[in-house]
């Protein structure tokens, strides 16, 4: 059995659709606080079971008989509520005694525990503390975040404004992580491992570049600290200060096949 935590996200159902095309429905469980949002799910023959991270005793239920599962890291973003919930979910997996814990983590929680790789360093230390055989799945901001819809405006405006100072990103989508992940899962030989997922460093102004040849359109990058604002600002902070260019070959590795470059995920962006 293949029990999947927090199913209902983005990258959760991704996990599920390369599932389902490689073992029996029946043999998947998506693990949800409310099953009332995976009614589709359970209508193609995929178990459903209530997992809240906010109530242990449900989490018990829904990880039993889990030969692998992929615990996916909460959406709560505050560490003093996302890691007791992260160790209640750990603890789970040990009590009905989970076979392999697969964690949704973030590039750097094995040597850093402040700022947003906090509560995963905790969690972490929590999976190597119960015993459980594990597979860490670091991984990066998602591509998406930059490269969007949002990109048709630069096209119509000929210019791609941001605030990264020309400095490498080390972004990966959220399609190749969850084809990762289901690899992982149904796979031998990751047992033990960390796997700092990333794609192909690029930068802002080789987007631009993309951006020109793929819409025919001359677009110009510009630098400009104001063009952002938010939590985009923030991460074009941490990309200027070179925080975003460490790069593995793992992700390729653990797909079996180069990850998805700029260029294609730019004519996804702008596909009608």
């Amino acid at each position: 059995m293949i029990v999947i935590s927090a199913a209902s996200g983005a990258l959760g159902r991704l996990v599920i659709e390369h599932l389902v095309a490689r073992v029996s429905p029946g043999r998947i469980v998506a693990a949800v606080r409310d099953p009332g949002r995976v009614a589709d799910l359970a209508e193609r023959g995929i178990q459903v079971r209530r997992g809240d991270y906010d109530d242990t005793a449900s989490l018990r239920d829904a990880f039993k008989g889990a030969g692998r599962l992929l615990l996916i890291s909460s959406p709560e973003l505050d560490p003093a509520r996302r890691v007791p919930q992260h160790l209640a979910a750990v603890k789970a997996a040990r009590d009905v005694g989970v076979g392999a814990i697969a964690y949704t983590s973030v590039l750097g929680a094995d040597t850093g525990d402040a700022g947003v790789a906090a509560a995963h360093h905790a969690t972490e230390q929590a999976i190597l503390d119960s015993g459980l055989p594990y597979t860490m799945l670091r991984n990066p901001f998602y591509g998406e975040a930059f490269v969007n819809e949002g990109l048709r405006a630069a096209v119509t405006a000929g210019e791609l404004a941001g605030a990264t100072g020309g400095r490498g990103l080390n972004t990966a989508f959220r399609a190749d992580l969850a084809e990762a992940a289901a690899n992982v899962l149904t796979g031998d030989g990751h047992l033990g491992l960390a796997y700092d997922l990333t794609g192909p460093l690029w930068t802002y102004p080789q987007l631009a570049e993309i951006l020109a040849e793929v819409s025919r359109t001359p677009v110009a990058h510009r630098e400009d600290p104001n063009s952002v604002a938010g939590p985009l600002a923030w991460l074009h902070g941490q990309v200027r200060a070179g925080a975003l260019e460490s790069q593995t070959e793992d992700l390729s590795l653990v797909l079996g096949r180069p990850a998805t470059t700029l260029r294609e995920a730019v004519v996804r962006a702008l596909r009608p």
